[in-house]
């Protein structure tokens, strides 16, 4: 049986008294990539931020290593989020520190290590997404392909055991974005990170992810779950089919 490292329960999620998602449930499984997908304000990157903390749902529960993150006291939440490593949509990079004092941040905040410990790390996880010897350069410094991938080497600073990643490719030309979704396999294939993907890219979908979950405005709910390839042409739900073959001219439709 596969292990789950993170569950939800029967979520509910409010912004004042307009509901945006409606007792939604899943399991994310030790080892996977989950594409969390849909269009523009079915919810997407509010399921990310409930899945790590970062909101309270008005009702429901989110479990991760069996603990209820949104019941939990502050010491077990603490731990809990030493294994989580999230990379923002727009990577949330601090302007004022160099690349290097940005990874720092989370190892010096948790771990205790000495300088030069932490130097070492910070060459380690530079190395890990091809940002070596970029240490010292301010983010403005960086483009924006380079801008994720170290928000990236931040992410991984503690060798997560799960990573979030909210639009990993959002803003970024073809051949850059292609450059992250093989380094988001890298990672999973190396490390072994289970990771969680909130997206509406269809190159990424269908070059990461084995499983899918599928959110949908009007229902505020899962409309589909498995596999995008599979999904893309089986699907008993129109519009989930629709979703997966949609071009140019649907795009924009999509995304409103």
């Amino acid at each position: 049986m596969e292990e789950k490292l993170l569950s939800v329960r029967n979520l509910v999620a409010r912004y004042g008294d307009e509901v945006i998602l409606d007792n939604i449930s899943l399991d994310v499984f030790k080892g996977e990539i989950l594409v969390i997908l849909g269009g523009s304000g079915c919810g997407k990157s509010t399921l990310l931020r409930h899945m790590v903390g970062l909101s309270a749902p008005s009702s429901g529960s989110v479990y991760i290593d069996g603990a209820d993150i949104t019941i939990c006291d502050t010491k077990t939440l603490h731990n809990i989020l030493k294994g989580i490593g999230i990379l923002f949509q727009n990577s949330a990079l601090l302007s004022s520190m160099t690349v290097g004092e940005n990874i720092a941040l989370p190892i010096t905040e948790y771990s205790g290590l000495d300088k030069c410990s932490v130097d070492i790390l910070i060459n380690l996880k530079l190395c890990s997404v091809e940002l070596e010897g970029y240490e010292d350069y301010l983010p403005s410094q960086l483009s924006g392909g380079m801008k994720k991938r170290a928000g990236l080497a931040r992410a991984l600073a503690l060798n997560p055991k799960l990573l979030f990643l909210d639009e990993p490719t959002a803003g970024l030309d073809p051949i850059i974005s292609s450059e992250i979704d093989d380094l988001i396999l890298q990672i999973n294939e190396k490390f072994g990170t289970t990771i969680v993907i909130v997206t509406h890219d269809l190159d990424t979908i269908f070059t990461v992810a084995k499983r899918i979950i599928m959110l949908d405005k009007k229902t505020k709910s899962i409309i589909a779950e498995g596999n995008p390839k599979y999904l893309k042409d089986y699907s008993p739900d129109p519009l989930v089919r629709q979703f997966f073959n949609r071009n140019l001219k649907t795009e924009t439709a999509w995304l409103q």
